[in-house]
């Protein structure tokens, strides 16, 4: 497993201030006051759990670039859709939380001669979608870049932690969770998730963040 996969989890706030005008503040995630991901506790073991997650639907979007630029760019998109930009043109309700996924790299080739190729950043950046739709009776996208799938049933290992989630300290965290299901037998079946679920005001010593990390 590698940490290309990281998947940064939010409480779909990042990108407010870009989105003055959508809705207003008191509507925002906060901690609490929204769905979550259904999941149950499976057992705790030491600083993790182990949880099962029902199924559920993502509308997703890809973006190329650093992480920081995608989610930001993915968040506009999707919160454009949620906020009416579909078939039915009505609003979705915003849940907890949004995901960022960092996809595989792409080869840029360069335009000139003798400049060298560089990777290109790709990421997938995902709402979670309210419980009561389905893939029949959620509104369809209208932007064309805008898909939604179904994510099935899985188990995963949850590591919760506090103050901002950076790429650093987030890594960090991953390694640690890792290294605490290898030493406990417990076998990894896909990409490390960074979870999120504040607003950006939220100050540090109040923030709730996860690393989630996929196991068989």
């Amino acid at each position: 497993m590698t940490k290309k996969g990281i998947l940064l989890m939010g409480a779909a706030l990042i990108a407010t201030a870009a989105l003055a005008g959508a809705w207003s503040i008191a509507e925002l995630v906060t901690e609490g006051n929204v769905e979550e991901a259904a999941y149950s506790v499976i057992t705790k073991a030491g600083s993790y759990e182990l949880r099962s997650y029902d199924p559920h639907l993502r509308a997703e979007v890809v973006m190329d670039g650093p992480y920081r630029k995608s989610l930001y760019g993915g968040f506009r998109v999707l919160a454009d859709y949620i906020f009416g930009n579909n078939t039915a043109s009505t609003g979705i309700s915003m849940t907890a939380p949004v995901v960022s996924e960092e996809s595989e790299k792409i080869a840029m080739t360069a335009p000139v001669l003798h400049q060298e190729q560089e990777e290109k950043e790709r990421h997938v950046i995902s709402f979670i979608m309210p419980a009561e739709y389905t893939l029949e009776t959620l509104p369809k996208p209208n932007n064309a870049s805008v898909t939604v799938r179904e994510i099935g049933a899985q188990k995963m290992a949850a590591l919760r932690f506090g103050g901002y989630a950076t790429k650093g300290r987030a890594e960090r965290r991953i390694e640690r969770l890792l290294k605490a299901l290898a030493d406990d037998g417990i076998t990894v079946a896909g990409e490390a998730q960074v979870a999120q679920f504040n607003p950006p005001w939220t100050p540090p010593w109040m923030r709730r963040n996860e690393i989630l990390i996929p196991m068989e």
